[in-house]
């Protein structure tokens, strides 16, 4: 291991493993990053269709609520046969039978990684993700000399960032 004589080399090395240790990491999260920005379209997604039998004689609020459709809108009913975008719902028999678009297995699951809650087992490895970003952005700035221009210039880019990362998210 390379020695360490002060701060900057402590940070300069911490920095150059801990990059190596997450580069995989970080790529399963730039790709599902990715992924997310068209969430709202079908890119990547496959037709799958569902047969569930749900209580019977459910309300519109009742089944929007047990099939996790967004946007659950009922269009018609015809007897006891309620039509929906994705499908329909049998009130006498509670079948309802629909369809969703959804990513395969493995990008659904990389996408689960922006989306995991406090109570989720991803909420650990989203947590020291985040600190070692945080930890990348502090020890970048003991990479150079405070005298050097190419610290002076990464601070003004530095600067440049925060303000416009700033202003894009309170547009």
């Amino acid at each position: 291991m390379d020695k360490i004589k002060d701060t900057r080399s402590f940070m300069r090395i911490i920095h150059r493993y801990l990059g190596y240790f997450m580069a995989g990491i970080m790529a399963v999260y730039a790709v599902s990053g990715m992924l997310l920005v068209y969430r709202d379209t079908d890119f990547l997604k496959n037709e799958k269709k569902y047969e569930k039998t749900l209580a019977k004689d459910l309300n519109e609020k009742a089944l929007e609520k047990e099939l996790k459709l967004k946007n659950f809108e009922i269009n018609k009913t015809e007897g006891n046969i309620s039509y929906f975008k994705e499908g329909t719902y049998d009130a006498a028999t509670g079948v309802a039978k629909y369809s969703k678009m959804e990513l395969p297995f493995v990008l659904d699951k990389m996408a689960k990684l922006h989306k995991a809650k406090s109570a989720d087992t991803l909420s650990p490895l989203n947590t020291f993700f985040g600190l070692c970003l945080f930890f990348f952005v502090v020890s970048s700035f003991w990479m150079f000399n405070p005298k050097t221009k190419a610290f002076k210039n990464g601070v003004k880019f530095a600067v440049a960032g925060l303000i416009i990362a700033i202003i894009l998210t309170m547009i």
